[in-house]
């Protein structure tokens, strides 16, 4: 097995850190002895951490040339929903395009690691939302990073900041009935998605690694 051996802690960006999954991310890897500095791009202001510095920027309108792309290893939990993007143009911006975009500068920086957080179901074939988060896949995918993890969660345990009636009863259901239904479309609490999206940069083997759902469960 060929294996990509890190020598000191690694200079991380996490792209969507104030989202649930993100903020979940953002702990971990700020508690992680093999992690040093963290780059976290918002467009809004987190609060201030030790060895967290925290961009404001317009994802629309990157700073392709500013001084905090190179990275080590980019995880990326951008994400939003069609009703609140208010077109498919718009969903696919964030979902797909943004992270892209800045797997593509922090690869041209001097990235080598790469985690994605995507979705079940994820192919070329599904529905809009299905196809999306695949197209997303692949456009990081052909950039070439030598470690790459893609993490497919079903519907993500937790509690949002913004109300998502729909996800909120959802996720009620999938409690009660969690016994009963298969471990794959079992609910997944954020942290540990946000653990698999970690230990996704700081794996050494190269290649590319999916990490579906059922490999969440307990």
């Amino acid at each position: 097995m060929v294996v990509l051996t890190a020598a000191a802690p690694l200079k991380l960006m996490i792209v969507g850190a104030s989202g649930a999954v993100g903020r979940q991310v953002l702990e971990l890897a700020l508690a992680e002895p093999k992690i040093g500095p963290v780059v976290a791009p918002t467009r809004r202001p987190l609060p201030p951490r030790p060895r967290l510095a925290n961009p404001i920027v317009d994802f629309a309108r990157l700073p392709e040339e500013a001084p905090w792309w190179p990275v080590d290893a980019v995880i990326c939990t951008l994400g939003t929903t069609l009703k609140a993007a208010g077109s498919q143009a718009a969903f696919a911006a964030v979902d797909r395009d943004y992270p892209v975009l800045v797997a593509r500068l922090a690869r041209r920086a001097g990235a080598t690691r790469f985690a994605l957080n995507s979705s079940l179901g994820a192919r070329a074939g599904g529905n809009f939302y299905l196809r999306t988060k695949a197209e997303a896949e692949a456009g990081i995918r052909a950039l070439g990073y030598p470690v790459y993890t893609i993490v497919r969660p079903s519907l993500i345990d937790t509690e949002r900041d913004a109300a998502r009636p729909l996800e909120s009863l959802s996720l009620v259901v999938a409690r009660a009935l969690r016994p009963v239904v298969p471990r794959r479309y079992r609910a997944v609490p954020a942290q540990r998605i946000a653990r698999a999206l970690l230990d996704g940069v700081l794996r050494d083997a190269r290649g590319e690694r999916i990490v579906e759902s059922e490999m969440l469960q307990d």
